[in-house]
């Protein structure tokens, strides 16, 4: 079959001949649709991300969407090794399978999944998220933090914020659900005292996608601000602005704050499938924008190392 192939920790994939994947009586061959391209792909093919498998030559795509050999649409996450999701067929055991609902595009379904289950799951299993409560979104300009801000609006948030560093991007939060913006090109004091008056007027939880400087003055201001003996959910999904940040005892000694992670391990598989199959259950026609470039798996070994051009890169088979 073809595939995307990388033969060696820190290479690139090519796109050339693989084995064909073989039912093994504990898993199931899948006909693939489109696997999207996420950091967690990429970190997994590098051997650089905590659930790397190791291993090569391997097809990389920890999950995308297709179809079982009986036609019926899905969803697979985390295929049995060495395949993966850019390939045209891969091997997938069925307690890792979700149906797609017959009006969600599997290319769009692709795209959805890793940053829906993300903000998904940090909100509902992670933060015990409840209709009425405020959210802030930390790096709310990126594909995965634009969708976190309509998810929380849709599962009821009496008040979204939205942070990031793109003026013209925080401007159009405005039309998928933020209530108010916060500029994280401000200094240092003038973005401590934005945060503070954002907590101030009432944050329950906040989903936080950067990490480093931002969540450094964040979570001083929360400390500060927030009302007292009022807890105050922090949840990491990333660490797109770094992966350290200093945090003084005293500020969770002095303060309601509650900080925990979401992710691969955080939050058992099973609840992270039905997260995903909740989102893809709410995502009917016209919710959940998110800016999609879809590329024929051909081209993988060009598009895997050019710069994002701001949408989620889906390869297809088609």
């Amino acid at each position: 079959m073809k595939a995307a192939v990388i033969s060696a920790a820190g290479l690139p994939p090519v796109y050339g001949d693989f084995p064909d994947p073989q039912p093994n009586g504990t898993a199931e061959v899948i006909l693939v649709a489109a696997s999207a391209l996420t950091q967690l792909t990429r970190g997994r093919a590098a051997g650089t991300h905590y659930s790397s498998t190791g291993g090569y030559p391997l097809v990389p795509g920890v999950d995308g969407t297709g179809s079982r050999l009986d036609g019926r649409p899905v969803y697979f996450t985390l295929p049995e090794a060495p395949f993966g999701g850019m390939a045209e067929r891969t091997l997938v055991r069925p307690s890792l399978l979700v149906d797609l609902p017959a009006d969600l595009d599997p290319v769009k379904a692709a795209a959805l999944a890793n940053p829906g289950m993300s903000c998904w799951a940090a909100l509902r299993e992670r933060a015990k998220f409840t209709r009425g409560e405020s959210v802030l979104v930390n790096g709310a300009t990126g594909s995965a933090g634009r969708l976190a801000v309509q998810v929380a609006r849709f599962l009821g948030a009496k008040r979204v914020v939205a942070t990031g560093r793109n003026p013209q991007a925080l401007r159009a939060l405005a039309n998928l659900g933020a209530d108010a913006t916060v500029d994280l090109t401000l200094d240092r004091a003038a973005l401590e005292a934005e945060f503070k008056r954002q907590f101030a007027d009432g944050i329950d939880v906040v989903l936080d996608y950067l990490w480093g400087p931002s969540a450094e003055i964040l979570l001083a201001a929360a400390a500060k601000a927030s009302p007292e003996g009022v807890p105050v959910r922090v949840v990491s999904i990333g660490s797109m602005a770094g992966p350290d940040i200093a945090l003084p005892s005293a500020l969770l000694r002095s303060s309601g704050l509650q900080l925990m992670g979401s992710g691969l391990r955080s939050v058992p598989l099973p609840r992270l499938l039905q997260s995903i199959g909740d989102l893809f259950m709410a995502a009917g026609p016209g919710r959940f924008e998110i800016p999609i470039e879809a590329v024929p798996l051909s081209q993988v070994a060009a598009r895997w190392v050019a710069p994002d051009a701001g949408g989620r890169i889906v390869f297809t088979n088609h």
